[in-house]
């Protein structure tokens, strides 16, 4: 493992609640809700796998990254174009891959999920690989759901989660 590296951070005020971007290597790693919970678990995740350290600062990935989201915020963006360092084990690498592929104003259960990734009675594992997502709203994982069409839990918050969910006009029982 290299020695010093650097994950370079800053906020971001978005309408609903602040979040931490984190860059290293040209690319972004770290787009996290500033709550204390599920922060206290990404973050030293973060820097441990990649062996760096933090620096408050300012990179092109995270200028780039802010200008994107500004324009997600003003309903003119469905789509990402960053360049992403997911950090996380294989099934979780193969959870947030497939999130990506869930359409902007849209939803999908837990267990559609699971079925979706070929493992339909690993529900409880796809959870936890989208509550380790350390990539909020890039990589979407605000857009699933409860199969009873429901919010359930959401690094955020479900408030924040709402939130989102109204701004894309995407489908879930309030």
């Amino acid at each position: 493992m290299e020695k010093n590296r650097v994950i370079t951070v800053m906020p971001y005020q978005s309408p609903c609640g602040t979040l931490l971007l984190g860059s290293i290597d040209d690319r972004l790693c770290l787009c996290d809700w500033q709550v204390e919970k599920p922060h206290d678990k990404v973050m030293p995740r973060l820097r441990r796998i990649l062996g760096a350290e933090l620096t408050e600062g300012n990179s092109a990935v995270l200028s780039e990254t802010a200008s994107q989201l500004d324009l997600y915020f003003a309903g003119s963006l469905t789509e990402f174009s960053i360049p992403l360092l997911t950090v996380g084990s294989d099934f979780q690498k193969r959870v947030w891959n497939e999130l990506m592929k869930v359409p902007y104003g849209t939803t999908l259960s837990y267990s559609e999920l699971s079925r979706r990734l070929g493992s339909p009675s690993a529900v409880r594992a796809v959870a936890n690989a989208n509550g380790a997502n350390a990539l909020s709203i890039v990589i979407p994982c605000h857009r699933i759901i409860g199969a009873n069409r429901t919010l359930t839990g959401y690094g955020g918050g479900l408030p924040i989660k709402k939130f989102l969910l109204d701004l894309e006009k995407a489908p879930y029982l309030h």
